[in-house]
């Protein structure tokens, strides 16, 4: 399974990359929401050859579009449109906030940093995933 991930702090997309290849996927990396951004133009003009991510894991603030912001092109874009995606952050968002990101944008799990350990932060990422597949097949 390939994962996009995007974050611009550089030590935590290295941890979390890696993380994703020790848990048998394939990461996808971004070091900001612009290049994000960039590439679903690519997917969106079919120019994109690659296989597509199955999975998103964003920074919700990063230089040039933000990780919410992001999640609302994906649920727009051809063959993303139903991928589970979870934004990061290192600031307390309200309730109603978050609320927000997920009604308008998408997003279907916030992930307060510090992300958590090794073994929970993959239990957490795949119930994530599992979650989204299950509604899926029930919708």
């Amino acid at each position: 399974m390939i994962w996009l991930i995007a974050e611009d702090d550089t030590d935590i997309l290295s941890l979390v990359a890696t993380m994703t290849k020790v848990w048998g996927h394939t990461p996808l990396t971004f070091s900001n929401g612009q290049q994000v951004w960039d590439w679903l133009d690519k997917v969106d003009e079919g120019t994109e050859a690659a296989k597509l991510p199955e999975f998103a894991l964003m920074d919700i603030r990063m230089p040039g579009k933000k990780g919410n912001e992001l999640a609302r092109r994906i649920r727009r874009t051809s063959g993303l449109q139903h991928i589970p995606i979870a934004l990061m952050t290192a600031f307390m968002l309200s309730e109603a906030e978050q609320n927000v990101m997920r009604r308008q944008d998408g997003v279907d799990r916030i992930i307060a940093k510090p992300l958590p350990e090794f073994q929970q932060l993959f239990g957490l990422l795949t119930g994530i995933i599992e979650e989204k597949r299950s509604g899926a097949q029930q919708g």
